[in-house]
């Protein structure tokens, strides 16, 4: 219903966000009580510890279930069905001629000296492939349309070879979607219970390989995602929890999940992009102007950037084909979609990485996780390969009795023991490769950090690090250092940051449609911007915002720059000016800028989106933590150093020097020597370096 998307104020709110390793929750209560969660992932059922932990949360809130007004989540089934190839068996229906779209793709290689790579196979396989006559021209005539006998006739053959979903991908449509919109209808009604996606609905836009492989992406998750939410769904409902269940997009927003099962291509990236709102809340809030942030966890490192309050939304990315953060022409490992996410940059180094030498005698940290099951060896679930958490634990930084507020029991002999092989092959001691490894993780994970500034032609230096993430306090101090950035901040529930990010992040929808030689009047263009912002008004209610954006490239180009259109009724003043920002972005990113009369448009977008009644200061309260007593550890730097461990509440407004160990419920912060740290009037940990 318009409007409903946006919970009342009343009632707690409830987020849950699922993480390689653990499950963070954190509840919300109307007077700001706020309640975390943290416990390990259960996989493949990743809903089942969804369920449990927000049983359990509300439990420990002493609230019953009918209290929560909001339910939301943050969630990778998406992700993990490409990532283990094990999504719906999918058919793609396409105009005759156009069968190998898939397999032709772009010539892009992301490892151009390495003979060994290729290219992931497509996700329909050619068998699967199916071709129609008729044809979509480029001037949007149809000849001839689709035959409703050989559209029905086809339904038949995918009906006898299995298909489980359907990606409808014919020439030119986003000029003709209405024709494949049919066909896509036809194939519903011959085909109950099979997943059919027109392209047309995901990525209306020009270029065949990418609106085809957005297409295939949605299909090929889409029965993953459809059961999982049902089944999460139906599972909240058994424990009395009849709130709307809203999920986090790869963009930023929440959307309900009726419409995410419908395009479940838009929460590719959705656990993610949870973290980076709730920095971006969090940065709005203290003044942060530009930020980088790192997000750390159990299988990955994570990096974004915040500009002027605002995360970079890309308009395209690719998934799976392995750890990918390239850009640009050393793309080309993964599959293309074309849907708005937030620019995340991701290497394969988390917490249960695991730590392994090559033939050559070279230390590598990762891609590979231990994951939640079984886990890092100092976990004492069986685990026995040595990763990341374990090296932490041997050099000091981590509790050597418990993490996750003492639901994970820690066994140093284990961690030590699992070492052991990794130190002999190193001809060192196991604290020397336990360093050594810390120091290989470091440096892999300014690569994405860089991916993300760098490469966009912004200095990281001049960025503020937001860390967070079960992990990423405990590195973030030295990848600043690395990087020279000067100062570190660890918010409150550093490791239930992205659930945190859940609770206050806004509903939206995005809209697009494709530059027409028709719209080449100013007029033409501002219909076509009421047009889409009408169609997410009606999605959304009346009060939401609506921006306006356009995508833009210089002649002859194949990528395009995004920017915001200024507020205004739209006339050729202020297209002039929109020319303007576009020059001004490709100088910034590119070192170098064009004249107008080089300037194409590609698409139009609306955002339209409802703001939350929940203000980042409304969750930043201290933890409530028990009384520590003072204590001190045994910590692995260049030597060995007594390093003193507190809470974060015992962190004044005073800067000390470090070493320090600084623990929260969900997370540890390191401050190594030459570093200090203070705590602000947000209980943020602010670390910085009292030399270059």
């Amino acid at each position: 219903m318009p409007g409903s998307h946006e919970p009342r104020s009343t009632g707690w709110r409830v987020g849950a966000d699922i993480g390689g390793t653990f499950t963070d929750v954190i509840a919300l209560g109307p007077d700001g009580e706020v309640v975390p969660m943290k416990v390990p992932s259960t996989p493949p059922d990743y809903g089942s510890g969804v369920v449990a932990a927000t049983t359990a949360v509300l439990a420990t809130a002493d609230v019953e279930p009918e209290a929560v007004v909001a339910m939301l989540h943050g969630t990778t089934v998406a992700t993990n069905a490409i990532l283990s190839m094990d999504g719906a068996l999918t058919a793609v229906v396409t105009t005759r001629g156009f069968r190998d779209v898939l397999e032709i793709g772009r010539l892009r290689r992301p490892a151009l000296y390495d003979l060994s790579w290729s290219r992931p196979r497509p996700l329909a396989r050619r068998r699967h492939r199916y071709e129609l006559d008729q044809r979509i021209t480029a001037d949007a005539r149809l000849t001839p349309p689709a035959a409703e006998d050989e559209v029905r006739a086809l339904a038949a053959r995918l009906r006898a070879d299995g298909i489980g979903a359907v990606a409808v991908c014919l020439l030119n449509s986003y000029l003709r979607p209405d024709e494949e919109r049919r066909v896509a209808d036809l194939l519903r009604e011959e085909l109950p219970g099979v997943y059919v996606t027109a392209s047309v609905d995901v990525s209306p836009q020009l270029q065949e390989y990418e609106r085809t492989s957005t297409a295939a992406v949605n299909a090929y998750v889409g029965p993953a995602v459809h059961g999982y939410l049902t089944r999460l769904e139906a599972g909240l409902r058994a424990e009395r929890v009849t709130a709307p269940l809203l999920v986090m997009q790869s963009s930023g927003g929440l959307m309900e999940a009726a419409a995410v099962a419908e395009r479940p291509v838009q929460i590719i990236e959705s656990g993610p992009a949870a973290g980076v709102t709730a920095v971006q809340k969090l940065a709005r809030m203290i003044g942060l102007s530009t930020v980088v942030a790192f997000d750390m966890g159990g299988t990955t490192a994570k990096a974004s950037l915040i500009e002027d309050g605002e995360p970079f939304v890309s308009a395209d990315y690719e998934v799976g084909g392995g750890m990918n953060i390239a850009r640009g022409l050393a793309s080309g490992a993964g599959y293309p979609v074309r849907a708005p996410s937030i620019d995340i940059a991701e290497v394969g180094s988390g917490g249960g990485s695991i730590i392994a030498v090559d033939a050559a005698g070279a230390l590598h940290v990762g891609p590979t996780s231990a994951g939640s099951l079984p886990g890092p060896a100092s976990y004492g679930h069986g685990g026995e390969l040595p990763t990341l958490t374990d090296a932490n634990v041997a050099l000091g930084y981590l509790s050597q009795t418990s993490l996750a507020g003492g639901t994970v029991t820690i066994h140093p002999d284990l961690a030590a023991k699992a070492l052991g092989p990794v130190a002999e092959r190193l001809g060192s001691e196991v604290l020397d490769a336990a360093r050594g490894a810390y120091q290989v993780a470091v440096s892999s994970m300014t690569t994405a950090v860089k991916a993300v500034t760098s490469e966009r032609g912004r200095d990281p230096r001049e960025a503020t690090m937001v860390a967070f993430g079960g992990a990423g306090p405990l590195y973030a101090a030295a990848l600043a250092r690395e990087l020279g950035i000067a100062t570190v901040v660890v918010p409150v529930y550093p490791g239930l940051f992205s659930s945190l990010g859940l609770l206050v992040a806004d509903t939206e929808r995005h809209e697009l449609t494709p530059y027409r030689p028709e719209l080449a009047e100013v007029s033409a263009v501002a219909a076509e911007f009421d047009r889409l912002a009408a169609t997410v008004v009606a999605e959304l209610g009346p009060d939401a915002v609506v921006d306006r954006m356009v995508d833009m490239r210089y002649r002859g180009q194949r990528f395009e720059l995004r920017v915001r259109v200024p507020d205004g009724e739209l006339t050729e003043e202020l297209m002039a000016r929109t020319r303007e920002r576009f020059h001004a972005e490709h100088d910034r990113t590119y070192g170098r800028a064009g004249t107008d009369d080089l300037v194409e448009l590609v698409n139009l977008r609306v955002r339209g989106w409802v703001p939350t009644s929940v203000a980042v200061e409304d969750v930043l309260n201290l933890p409530g933590d028990a009384d520590r007593p003072a204590s001190t550890r045994a910590c692995r730097f260049e030597t060995t150093v007594t390093t003193p461990v507190i809470g974060r509440a015992d962190l004044g407004s005073e800067s000390v020097e470090g070493p320090l160990v600084i623990e929260d419920m969900d997370a540890t912060t390191l401050v190594p020597p030459g570093a200090r740290a203070h705590r602000d009037r947000f209980n943020n940990i602010v670390i910085t370096w009292s030399a270059p």
